[in-house]
């Protein structure tokens, strides 16, 4: 039986479902991004500037929780509308922590909960 740990994570910028893959099963778990419309539009008023500003940090804080998740993987498959998942690999590229694990993001239109699961197996299966 091949052991190694498989995680499979549907993303955009707004949230990232967590899929393990274990024994042929999926347990999900979700990590909800913290930048909401709400900030966007109060950040939005002040600047554009510091719109950005805001967002960077807070999507670099959701790619850093996401990134702890990681670590405890040895394949991991990034896939997803935006380039969320792009975003999140190349920051993971820059941090030797990660240089063991076998990250690759694979190009997803939105889906459902059960589709997302399916793609994940697949993806491993083969």
């Amino acid at each position: 039986m091949n052991n190694t740990k498989k995680l499979g994570i549907w993303m955009d910028h707004s949230s990232a479902n967590l899929m393990e893959l274990k024994d042929g099963s999926v347990n999900t778990k979700t990590i909800e991004s913290t930048f909401s419309h709400e900030d966007k539009q109060e950040a939005k008023s002040r600047s554009e500037y510091t719109m950005h500003n805001k967002e960077q940090q807070q999507h670099e804080a959701y790619y850093k929780q996401i990134g702890t998740e990681i670590l405890n993987y040895q394949n991991v498959l990034l896939f997803g509308p935006t380039k969320a998942k792009t975003e999140l690999q190349n920051m993971l590229k820059s941090d030797l922590a990660f240089k063991d694990i076998n990250i690759e993001t694979k190009d997803a239109d939105k889906m459902t909960d059960n589709q997302q699961q399916a793609f994940v197996k697949e993806y491993f299966a083969g």
